[in-house]
């Protein structure tokens, strides 16, 4: 968290200088451009909703692409694989456990079990930079919406296979399985270099997720996981850039 923190603070500064060299008092302004943009995006995120009563704080790695306009709207796609290791849930792996909480496997012996957040979005986004640089007509605050399909699951993992109750399909029954649509608000600051060598975005995310329990029984509580969720995931999103711009002349050239 603290490394998340130090690289949140080290790139506002970053920008910060980029931004009075280039855009405050840059003396020949760069007019808006037009082409495809190439994301890499990660996330540092807090849950909320019925995402906090199960996980904690949870990565997002992914990438993205999108059609920049001269007018500065951006359309595109993008995709976020979800990461954590952060469990809420009391009851998992319940009815495996000795009465100290210890796993045990078909022989009677405690072997150990990661329990792993894993889930990924995918959605359709589109955005508009509002232009607050006298240098760049491509720089300013970028307001994006996505809406899309989002999936998590709690991913059990025993290296040597030896419980029984959770391999295969019977995984399935601790699983808590979920998805459902989702809809995401991003704004931040989005700056593209003269020089064509730092291309980057940075700002908050706020993520809610209309989701439901897929799995027809949960077998360390003996029930159906079916009901209606609101997933939310709050936190700092950061990406690199690789644009594909046009000339004038429509030749092509890579930021």
């Amino acid at each position: 968290m603290k490394r998340i923190f130090l690289l949140f603070i080290t790139s506002l500064l970053f920008s910060a200088n980029s931004f009075a060299q280039d855009d405050l008092f840059g003396a020949d302004r760069t007019p808006a451009r037009k082409g495809f943009v190439l994301g890499v995006n990660g996330n540092f995120d807090m849950p909320g909703a019925d995402m906090a009563k199960r996980y904690g704080l949870s990565y997002r790695l992914g990438g993205a692409v999108n059609y920049k306009t001269t007018s500065n709207w951006m359309f595109g796609v993008k995709m976020d694989f979800i990461l954590g290791n952060k469990m809420k849930e009391d009851s998992l792996l319940i009815n495996v456990k000795d009465k100290d909480g210890n796993v045990l496997n078909g022989s009677g012996e405690r072997v150990g079990i990661g329990t792993f957040q894993r889930g990924y979005m995918v959605g359709l986004q589109a955005g508009y930079i509002w232009n607050i640089s006298k240098g760049n007509g491509d720089n300013g605050i970028l307001f994006h919406t996505t809406a899309g399909f989002m999936q998590h699951r709690i991913n059990i993992f025993e290296k040597n296979n030896s419980v029984a109750q959770v391999l295969k399909d019977y995984e399935k029954g601790y699983d808590r399985l979920t998805n459902g649509l989702f809809v995401e608000q991003y704004i931040g600051y989005n700056y593209f270099a003269k020089d064509n060598l730092i291309n980057f975005h940075i700002g908050l995310d706020l993520a809610a997720g209309f989701t439901k329990g897929r799995r027809d029984y949960l077998f360390d509580v003996m029930r159906p996981d079916n009901k209606n969720r609101v997933d939310i995931l709050f936190g700092i999103r950061g990406g690199w850039y690789i644009p594909i711009f046009k000339r004038k002349s429509e030749e092509i050239f890579f930021e």
